[in-house]
């Protein structure tokens, strides 16, 4: 079992009918190519429907606070595993992860991150519900750095998920990927803090602590106090 700092996707609720205009609207999209802003009037949650479009359709989402991208150019990255640390675009393959990304504003507030977005597989093949980690520095989080952002849906085709590994007796998948090449995205979705379900959830960090926590993420141990 994971501790309780692994949070769980809250329950989706949408419906035959949101279902096919989710489809129909995607559709639409691919067809187009035109990084189109979604005018979004539908009453399921955005985040639903982010994570409806890449759980049942596989699309790439990328969040940002930058409303203006016309083309994903790859840039290093720093990041500590060797899929990270690639000169690529890098997204998310699941909606929740991407609209932490969009809300958080680290343009106008200076913080650290340690996040992280997982499904465990078990030895049957059974795939579980994604658990989550969010948080950000303490000195930010007292300012509660949020802003409206901007989460892209872009093609997947030239895009390669991290490598799965494992935990104990699980499989953990990760749904990052990384793209060599440039991309140019479908469309765009406006969020907001408030259409993020975990913005409340979001941890405080010790920036004099950031291997203590990413140590206890990997090894399942409690969260540093």
């Amino acid at each position: 079992m994971l501790p309780d700092y692994w949070l769980q996707r809250p329950a989706m609720e949408i419906d035959s009918q949101a279902r096919s205009q989710f489809d129909q609207l995607l559709a639409t999209l691919n067809h187009a190519g035109t990084n189109t802003w979604i005018d979004y009037r539908f009453p399921v949650p955005k985040w639903q429907f982010l994570c409806y479009l890449a759980d049942q359709h596989g699309v790439i989402l990328h969040g940002t606070g930058d409303p203006h991208i016309e083309l994903f150019e790859p840039r290093p990255s720093n990041d500590l595993s060797e899929f990270g640390a690639q000169t690529a675009v890098y997204a998310a393959g699941d909606g929740l992860w991407a609209m932490f990304f969009a809300i958080v504003d680290r343009a106008r507030y200076e913080m650290g991150t340690s996040n992280a977005c997982i499904r465990l597989v078990d030895e049957t093949g059974q795939v579980g519900e994604p658990r989550y980690v969010f948080s950000i520095s303490q000195s930010a989080l007292r300012e509660q750095p949020w802003r409206k952002g901007m989460v892209y849906l872009l093609p997947g085709e030239t895009f390669v998920r991290q490598p799965s590994f494992r935990f104990g007796p699980y499989e953990v998948r990760v749904p990052q990927l990384a793209s060599l090449v440039p991309v140019r995205p479908l469309a765009r979705l406006e969020v907001a803090p408030e259409d993020f379900p975990f913005l409340n959830d979001i941890r405080g960090l010790d920036d004099n602590r950031f291997e203590e926590y990413g140590q206890a993420m990997q090894t399942g141990a409690p969260w540093p106090d």
